[in-house]
């Protein structure tokens, strides 16, 4: 752990293990309640000295943070890939992701604007300006072990906020990592703090500070109720990136091929263990027969295996629970009439053998009756739903509880309008199968979420916005 411009140690140790092989990567020291308050004090007293830097003098610290990034880059992509499993294209992809967040808001901290309001009488002088909120608790999950730390660091630091951060058990390697070029570049003490551990130990002590005035957190959706209610004691800000259940839809007039190569590459990025993956695949009945072919074709030609391996496109998944949560979701739409046209089964023999891996699977006729079409499968399974009308597909894309991340094809310039308003998603892919961006706004509506990470849009939730009324002499 990392408290105060310190690296300290404990008794307590937590192994993170390879889930392509069962092999120990490292043991890194595990925190508790005392050392979560300390790193909150240690943020606390740093806060005045940050927020009072110059924008220029906080970018001038990012900046060197992302050389230094730019220097490790393969460092940061093989411990992504070695402790929770994904290949080493999608973690060298994340790593670029990250630098590029680091950069954007190294170059926003010089622009947090106010505003001058007009009066509504002549001797006054009115005004309003941003300040940073304070300490910052940020909590990020395994699947982007940098990528979520560099879109909530990046710009809690830009506006001058400090932070307390904790990474999932699961994945805390990276950031051990990355706060290794924080001590590096010299980030002043208690700016930046990294604890580790259960998240009862460390999450309830977040939550119950009047200290920490903002919560920044990535998981579940479960987890994020808990949360926002835990919040209510203390009137914190919180911003929520939750769950999905994302919708890809295939209209009868779409590029097929294009669709199919947007499919794989949503489905199955980080062995489909993204909330932003394609969860929901409709195709139009008059295309289905054709595109669910093609689909499996390039699907079968996806080797799986040990991240690390160059030659795969598909690494392991992080636990058992994975892969049995994936297999169970293909169990029982195959009880319910769908079939495995591709797939369907854990990879646990040979090569496989002390490792996490599911096949990627293509599965169709899939219906409502089934649980795929309603949970988030968190794993490289794809459905394929028919439908019949524009009407019928978006009123099936809509009905769920989440409302993150959507994707439809279509070369109708109008359904491209059309649909597009009508997705209840934070966000929506036109013919595009990656809608993000370092400069975008990033978030989702419903379950998934409240507030905006990415872009000028990101800075909002570490601002507090000052009225400033002067009565002046005329």
């Amino acid at each position: 752990m990392y408290i105060n411009g310190k690296w300290l140690e404990t008794e307590k140790q937590l192994e993170v293990i390879n889930p392509a092989n069962g092999e120990l990567v490292q043991t890194v020291s595990m925190v508790g309640k005392e050392e979560t308050q300390d790193a909150i004090q240690a943020a606390k007293t740093a806060f005045p000295k940050w927020a009072a830097l110059t924008g220029d003098e906080r970018s001038a610290y990012l900046s060197k943070v992302v050389d230094k990034l730019e220097e490790k880059k393969e460092v940061f992509a093989r411990t992504i890939t070695k402790e929770m499993g994904k290949s080493i294209h999608n973690a060298r992809y994340e790593v670029s992701s990250s630098i590029n967040f680091f950069k954007w808001y190294a170059e926003e901290a010089r622009r947090v604007y106010g505003d001058v309001i007009p009066p509504s009488a002549p001797h006054k002088r009115v005004s309003a300006i941003k300040q940073p909120i304070g300490v910052v608790g940020a909590i990020t999950p395994w699947n982007f072990p940098l990528q979520m730390g560099a879109r909530k660091l990046g710009a809690a630091l830009a506006v001058g906020c400090t932070v307390v951060f904790r990474p999932s058990r699961e994945a805390p390697l990276t950031s051990l990592e990355l706060f290794k070029v924080f001590d590096e570049v010299g980030i002043p003490d208690g700016v930046v703090n990294l604890v580790i551990g259960n998240s009862s130990d460390i999450v309830g002590e977040l939550m119950a500070s009047d200290d920490v005035r903002k919560i920044s957190f990535t998981g579940s959706t479960e987890v994020g109720k808990k949360l926002i209610r835990l919040s209510a004691d203390t009137v914190k800000r919180v911003s929520m990136e939750l769950g999905g259940h994302a919708p890809f839809i295939v209209f009868e007039d779409a590029d097929i091929d294009l669709a199919v190569e947007g499919v794989i590459a949503s489905k199955f990025a980080s062995t489909g263990q993204q909330c932003v993956c394609a969860n929901r695949i409709y195709v139009h009945d008059s295309i289905y027969d054709s595109f669910a072919s093609r689909f499996a074709d390039k699907v079968s030609t996806m080797a799986v295996g040990d991240g690390l391996d160059e030659d795969n496109k598909i690494g392991a998944m992080v636990n058992q629970d994975a892969v049995d949560k994936s297999h169970d979701h293909v169990t029982d739409a195959e009880s319910k009439g769908a079939n495995v046209l591709y797939g369907g089964k854990a990879l646990n023999e040979g090569k496989y053998a002390k490792g996490y891996f599911y096949a990627p699977t293509v599965l169709t006729e899939v219906n409502e009756e089934m649980k795929i079409t309603h949970e988030e499968t968190f794993g490289p399974v794809a459905p394929l739903i028919r439908f019949n009308t524009e009407e019928e597909v978006i009123e099936k894309a809509n009905n769920t509880e989440y409302g993150l991340a959507s994707y439809f094809y279509t070369n109708d310039l109008s359904r491209a309008h059309r649909v597009s308003e009508k997705l209840e998603y934070g966000m929506v892919g036109v013919n595009d199968h990656a809608p993000f961006s370092v400069q975008a706004p990033f978030g989702g509506v419903k379950e998934s979420g409240s507030g905006r990470e990415g872009g000028k849009y990101g800075l909002e939730d570490y601002l507090e916005t000052k009225l400033i009324s002067m009565a002046i002499r005329t």
